[in-house]
């Protein structure tokens, strides 16, 4: 067994001449305990909350779109959409056009984002299943449909399947001059109002969805369209797909996965997790100053010990080893006590929900704190943990005094 680590160990488990020395060793390892399991807690509740809004967003948002760089709309011919559906993985390929509109609904008006899509959008998207009023349909016969976002239908007051009261759609016309008036410089139409879906707040309070040929009808389009939305099949890889699709459309096009759609978002929840974790992390070196004086104390209270050693053969190295591998004793023993506390803890929540948001009436997205373990997180609370035990194991070590060995 090597010397300085079975040393330390006995050091640390055995019963000191002055007790104060262990129950300052107890309070280093619970500080560092607390620390640790605090730190696996927090980063555990912000991976649920990341996993929570990545899946809102992602049943709206597909898994690639194609864009074009310079402009506003794009014809399929030009991105060669026969070769990119032929791409393996790719089961659906979804035409967009998309454009602010103001929409109105008797006295009631608001302006959102009027987007119009093609059949094979409902089967790719989650939306059908977000339906909380009416049902998802986009035309009925001739005459077009609409499924507004419940932010919009609320500041409308639509009512599904209101045929008297169908709800106008004004766009700025392409073409007419500018004319006193309000219609005038603008394109109208009306929709049925047919459901109402409920995703997350930023889709809620935007979008209205309507038929493709209506949406180019309004905006005086003929074929041309604002975005082009694929969806993958589920062992599908991203970016093996995506590095295809650039090849064909070349780089008068841009080609965003489900994280660059919306990069801005994650870019800020990334920051605040680690932000915490460095707060956190600030913290748990604050409690480790307890390892620094109890190791201290126990240099002072070893000092008879180190002159056996010495007259033993142990040199100045080995005995500065002994008390380094002490502290870090300390602060290991509770990195791994914090570790298995947080992850149980994390576990209990994420499987049982005990700590719930609100009163549970369904107020909230969902009825508990979301909470997703992640063994990255175990690995980089670790060597946090390790890194500030060398440094709070170094000081009091290093300054052991020769004049005990001469």
């Amino acid at each position: 067994m090597n010397l300085p680590f079975y040393i330390a160990r006995r050091y640390l488990v055995s019963k000191k001449s002055h007790n104060i020395i262990n129950v300052i060793s107890g309070i280093s390892v619970m500080g560092i305990t607390v620390g640790t399991m605090a730190l696996i807690v927090v980063l555990s509740v912000f991976n649920g909350f990341e996993s929570l809004i990545s899946s809102l967003f992602n049943s709206f948002n597909p898994d690639l779109e194609i864009t074009v760089n310079k402009g506003k709309t794009f014809k399929l011919e030009q991105v060669n959409s026969t070769e990119i559906k032929n791409i393996p993985g790719i089961l659906y390929l979804v035409e967009v056009v998309e454009e602010n509109a103001l929409l109105k609904n008797g006295s009631r008006q608001f302006i959102a984002r009027m987007k119009g899509v093609s059949e094979d959008f409902e089967l790719m998207t989650e939306v059908d299943s977000a339906i909380i009023d009416g049902e998802y349909k986009l035309q009925q016969g001739q005459r077009a449909c609409a499924v507004f976002g419940a932010g919009v239908s609320y500041h409308l007051g639509v009512i599904p399947d209101d045929y008297a009261d169908p709800v106008e759609i004004y766009v700025p016309s392409r073409t007419a001059g500018f004319t006193p008036g309000l219609e005038h410089p603008f394109n109208q139409a009306n929709v049925i109002p047919k459901g109402v879906f409920s995703i997350q707040q930023d889709f809620d309070v935007s979008i209205v969805l309507v038929p493709l040929w209506f949406a180019r009808n309004l905006l005086e389009y003929t074929n041309e369209i604002t975005a082009l939305e694929i969806g993958l099949a589920t062992d599908a890889n991203v970016d093996d797909v995506k590095s295809s699709i650039k090849k064909i459309v070349g780089e008068d096009f841009s080609v965003k996965d489900r994280y660059e759609q919306e990069e801005m978002l994650y870019k800020i929840m990334n920051s605040e997790k680690w932000i915490v974790f460095l707060i956190m992390a600030f913290i748990l070196m604050i409690a480790t100053f307890n390892v620094i004086g109890s190791l201290s104390m126990l240099i002072i209270d070893k000092q008879k010990d180190i002159v056996v050693l010495h007259s033993l053969g142990a040199d100045y190295k080995l005995i500065r080893k002994i008390f380094l591998l002490e502290g870090l004793l300390i602060s290991l023993s509770g990195a791994f006590i914090g570790l298995i506390l947080g992850g149980l803890i994390s576990w209990v929540q994420q499987e049982f929900g005990i700590i719930r948001l609100g009163q549970g009436d369904g107020s909230f997205i969902v009825d508990a704190y979301p909470v997703l373990l992640r063994g990255i997180d175990f690995l980089y609370v670790f060597l946090t943990v390790f890194v500030i035990g060398c440094a709070a194991a170094w000081f009091p070590a290093r300054k052991i005094s020769r004049k005990y060995l001469d």
